[in-house]
C-alpha cells in the first residue's frame, strides 16, 4: 500500500517554518561566524605579492666549447630549467639566510591579537655567534619589557621551555642547553615605552628551508628563458630584500662558476699548450732526421724525379738495343760476299759506322755507274774496287768496335734502370711514412694553434665576467594586497553564519533516529493522523473538563471529532490505545481521550487499564481501588460491579484500573473471560477506551485486536524513532490492528484549526 502522505513537491512553508521556530540558532551562527571573522581580520594580516623576474643568458661563453663533448669537462650551457633549479637551490636560500639575517625573525606586538613582522628595523635581537651554523631546531623567544626597562625572556623549543630570565635589564645574557644567547636592544628600541616581541631563531639551514616553502621560482613560459620569483609577506621590504638578494647571490654564484671555469680552462690550456711545444718540435725534428737518412728533400718531388729518369732509362735501352741490333745487321751484311756490290741499307747511331757506310754506299754507286761505261777490268774499275774493299775493312773493324760499345752502354743503361725501379719501388712506403709523421705534425700545429687562440679567448672573458641573469624586473611589490579585505570577509562571515543553520538541520535531518514535528510523522507512514498534543507544561494529568477552553481541550475535542469518524459504524464503540514503547504519552492521552468522550451529551465512557505489566492509570487518577481488572479475569467471585470506579471530577466517565500485575498477563488477556467482559461492557456504555501495553514490547495488545473496534496509536515527537514509525506503518498496512490511527504527542505550540494554542498539553 502506497504511502498517500507522501509528497512529490518541495513543502517552502514547512521549511521556513521550521527555520523560524530555530531563529536562535540563526543568532547563534551569525554572531560566532562575525566574531571569528573580526578576530580573524584582526590577528591575520593581508600578504604583499612580490615579483621578480630574470633572464637567463643562453649564448655559449664556454672558451672550450669547440672541443665538442670535452667541453662538458669544464661546464656547459645551462638550460633554463635546470637554472630554475639552482636558483631555488637550498644552499643558495642559506646563503641569503645569512647574509640578511633571516634565521631571526621578529615579530613586535600592536595590541591585542595583532603583531606585525618588523623588517629590516626591529628593537631587540638575540645575539649568538657560531650557533645558527648548526642549529636545526626552532627556538622562540618571547620579550615583555615594561615602561620601566624591566625585561621578562622565555625561550622555548616546541613546547620545552629551555630558558628563562625574570626582571633583567638589557642586554642580557640567558643560558640553555642549545647554547649561550645574549639579548639586547637595537637603537630602535624606545626607552620608557613598554614592549612585547616574540622573536624565531633558527638555523640557516632550517632557515632555508623556510625559504624554500616561501618562495616559488618558475619558468615565465615555456618559449621564453625568463626565471620569474614570487613571495607573498605581510612585510614588503621582507619580500623585496629577500628577492633582490636571492637574484644577486644567483648572479654571483654564477660569476664565480665562470671564473672558476675560465681558471681551470686556463690551467688546462697552459699545460696542453707547453705539451703540445714539445710534442711539435719532436714531431719537426723526426720529419728532418726521415729526410736526411732517405736523402729526400721533397718525396713527391723524388717520386717524380725518379719516375721521369726511368721514362729515360727505358727509352735509352730500346734506343741501344735497336742501335746493337742494326750494327748486328750492318756486320752480318758487310760479311757476306754476297752483298758486295750492294747498298748497306742499315742507318746506325754511330757517327763513325754511319760516316763509312754513306762512304762505301757512295762508292758502290759510282762502281755502278763505271760498269756501266767502263770495261770490267779498266783501271778506274779496279782502283775504285780497291777503294771498296778498304773502306769494308774498316767498317767491318769499325761495326765491331761500335756493337762493343753499344752493349757495354745497355749493361751500364740496365744497371741505372735497375737502380731507379728499386728507388721507386721504395718511394710509396717512404711516402706514407712520411705523410703519417708530416699529419701528426699537421694536427699537434694545429690544436696547437688552437689552444692558443682559446687562451687568448678565456683571458678576455676572465676580464669581462658578466652574470647569467640578467634582471628584467627588480623586487616590486604589487599596488593591492593579496587576499579578501575586511569587508568582503565579514560578508562572507554574515553569509555562513546564514548558511550554517539549514546545513546543520539538514545534516541533523538525515542522520537524527527520532522525528521532530507531526510533518515529519506524515511524510513516513501512510496510516491517518487523528490529531496531535503539544507539550503539556501545566502539571496536570487530567487536563479536560466541561468548562475548560484551553488549548488541550480543544486538541482533544479534534482528537474525538476525528475519532468519532474513524469509528463509523452504529456499534463501533471499543477504541483500543497503544503505543511502540513506555513513555510516549499513551496513558495520558488514553485518560483524557476518554474524559473528551464522556463531555458529549448522554454519552458514558469507560476507561479500562489494560496494560497489566506496567499499569499507570490509578496513579495519574490518584486512586487505589482494592480490585481491579486482574482480580476480576482471574477469579469467578469477584463482579464486575466492584472493579469500576468513577473517574473523579468527571462525569460519565467510569475507570476499571490495571490491579495487581499477574504472573501470566498473555494468557489472562486471551482468556474467554476477557471477551465476555467487553461482551457486557458493551451494553452497558457507548465509548470503551483501552490502554493496552506498548506493541514494540510485548504482544498483549495484538491479542486484544478482537474485542477493539478501532485502535489509536501514539507517537512521541523527540522521543519516539523513524524506525518506531516504520513499524506503525508496517501494522498498518498488514492491517494487524483494526482501523489504525496515529496521534502525534509533544509537539510545539502553533497556530492552527483557526485557534492560538499554547504549550502545555503532552504527557508521558
Amino acid at each position: 500500500m502506497a504511502k498517500k502522505n507522501t509528497s512529490d513537491f518541495f513543502d517552502v512553508n514547512a521549511l521556513v517554518k521550521t527555520y523560524v521556530s530555530k531563529w536562535y540558532w540563526f543568532v547563534i551562527s551569525v554572531i560566532f561566524c562575525l566574531v571569528m571573522a573580526f578576530l580573524f581580520c584582526r590577528i591575520y594580516k593581508r600578504p604583499m605579492a612580490i615579483r621578480a623576474n630574470v633572464l637567463i643568458q643562453q649564448e655559449d661563453s664556454n672558451p672550450m666549447a669547440d672541443l665538442g663533448g670535452m667541453g662538458s669537462l669544464f661546464g656547459s650551457k645551462g638550460f633554463v630549467e635546470d637554472e630554475v633549479f639552482v636558483i631555488a637551490s637550498h644552499s643558495l636560500f642559506s646563503d641569503v639566510a645569512k647574509e640578511l639575517g633571516i634565521n631571526k625573525m621578529h615579530y613586535v606586538s600592536d595590541g591585542f591579537l595583532k603583531s606585525h613582522l618588523a623588517y629590516p628595523e626591529f628593537p631587540v635581537d638575540v645575539v649568538a655567534p657560531g650557533i645558527a651554523d648548526t642549529l636545526m631546531s626552532t627556538i622562540v623567544f618571547k620579550v615583555k619589557i615594561n615602561d620601566k626597562g624591566l625585561a621578562n625572556i622565555k625561550a622555548k623549543v616546541k613546547r620545552d621551555v629551555i630558558g628563562k630570565a625574570k626582571d633583567v635589564t638589557l642586554p642580557a645574557q640567558l643560558h640553555t642547553d642549545y647554547g649561550d644567547f645574549t639579548i639586547v636592544t637595537t637603537p630602535e628600541y624606545v626607552k620608557g615605552k613598554s614592549l612585547k616581541t616574540t622573536i624565531s631563531f633558527t638555523g640557516y639551514d632550517v632557515a632555508a628551508e623556510d625559504l624554500d616553502k616561501e618562495v616559488m621560482a618558475y619558468r615565465g613560459s615555456k618559449k621564453s628563458n625568463v626565471i620569474s620569483l614570487a613571495l607573498n609577506t605581510p612585510n614588503a621590504d621582507y619580500g623585496t630584500a629577500v628577492l633582490n638578494k636571492i637574484i644577486e647571490k644567483y648572479n654571483e654564484r654564477g660569476i664565480n662558476e665562470k671564473n672558476l671555469q675560465g681558471e681551470k680552462t686556463a690551467a688546462f690550456l697552459n699545460d696542453r699548450i707547453g705539451l703540445l711545444s714539445n710534442e711539435l718540435n719532436e714531431s719537426e725534428s723526426a720529419i728532418q732526421r726521415y729526410k736526411e737518412q732517405n736523402r729526400i728533400v721533397d718525396v713527391a718531388a723524388e717520386a717524380n724525379y725518379q719516375s721521369v729518369k726511368k721514362g729515360q732509362m727505358e727509352s735509352a735501352v730500346f734506343n741501344t738495343e735497336k742501335e746493337i741490333a742494326l750494327l748486328k745487321l750492318t756486320r752480318e751484311f758487310l760479311a757476306d760476299s754476297l752483298n758486295y756490290t750492294e747498298l748497306i741499307p742499315a742507318s746506325v747511331a754511330n757517327g763513325g759506322v754511319q760516316s763509312g757506310i754513306n762512304t762505301y754506299n757512295a762508292l758502290v754507286f759510282k762502281r755502278l755507274e763505271l760498269t756501266q761505261n767502263a770495261k770490267q777490268n779498266s783501271y778506274a774499275l779496279r782502283q775504285l774496287t780497291k777503294q771498296m774493299d778498304l773502306v769494308r775493312a774498316n767498317l767491318l773493324v769499325s761495326s765491331d768496335k761500335a756493337l762493343e760499345n753499344a752493349e757495354l752502354n745497355l749493361s751500364k743503361i740496365k744497371a741505372e734502370q735497375s737502380s731507379i725501379a728499386g728507388k721507386l719501388g721504395n718511394i710509396p712506403t717512404q711516402e706514407r711514412e712520411y705523410i703519417n709523421m708530416k699529419r701528426q705534425q699537421e694536427i699537434k700545429q694545429e690544436i696547437y694553434l688552437f689552444l692558443l687562440q682559446k687562451q687568448e679567448e678565456n683571458a678576455m672573458l676572465l676580464a669581462n665576467s658578466i652574470p647569467k641573469g640578467q634582471i628584467i624586473d627588480e623586487a616590486f611589490s604589487l599596488s593591492e594586497p593579496l587576499g579578501l579585505s575586511k569587508k568582503v570577509i565579514l560578508l562572507i562571515a554574515l553569509v555562513l553564519g546564514l548558511l550554517f543553520p539549514p546545513m546543520l538541520l539538514y545534516i541533523r535531518s538525515l542522520v537524527r533516529s527520532k522525528f521532530e514535528t507531526k510533518e515529519d510523522v506524515e511524510r513516513r507512514i501512510s496510516a491517518p493522523i487523528l490529531g496531535e498534543m503539544c507539550v503539556d507544561r501545566s502539571g496536570r494529568n487530567l487536563v479536560v473538563s466541561a468548562t475548560d477552553t484551553s488549548s488541550a481541550t480543544e486538541l482533544f475535542r479534534l482528537i474525538r471529532t476525528n475519532l468519532q469518524f474513524m469509528l463509523g459504524g452504529e456499534n463501533d464503540k471499543v477504541v483500543l490505545m497503544t503505543s511502540t514503547r513506555s513513555g510516549e504519552g499513551k496513558s495520558f492521552i488514553s485518560l483524557n481521550l476518554a474524559a473528551t468522550l464522556s463531555l458529549l451529551e448522554g454519552k458514558r465512557v469507560l476507561l479500562v487499564g489494560m496494560d497489566i505489566r506496567n499499569p499507570q492509570l490509578a496513579n495519574y487518577l490518584g486512586i487505589n481501588p482494592p480490585m481491579g481488572l486482574t482480580n476480576y479475569l482471574s477469579a469467578s467471585n469477584v463482579s464486575l460491579e466492584s472493579i469500576i470506579q468513577p473517574v473523579p471530577g468527571v462525569a460519565d466517565c467510569d475507570v476499571i484500573v490495571a490491579g495487581p500485575i499477574p504472573p501470566n498477563p498473555a494468557e489472562l488477556l486471551a482468556s474467554k473471560k476477557v471477551d465476555e467482559l467487553f461482551a457486557k461492557l458493551r451494553t452497558m456504555y457507548d465509548y470503551i477506551v483501552i490502554d493496552s501495553a506498548p506493541v514494540g514490547m510485548v504482544s498483549d495488545t495484538f491479542s486484544l485486536d478482537r474485542v477493539a473496534d478501532a485502535t489509536v496509536y501514539v507517537t512521541r515527537v523527540n522521543y519516539s524513532t523513524v524506525s518506531d514509525l516504520r513499524f506503525v506503518e508496517d501494522i498498518y498496512t498488514n492491517n494487524r490492528l483494526k482501523k489504525l490511527s496515529v496521534v502525534v504527542n509533544g509537539t510545539t505550540s502553533k497556530k492552527g484549526y483557526g485557534y492560538g494554542y499554547s504549550a502545555k498539553s503532552a504527557r508521558k
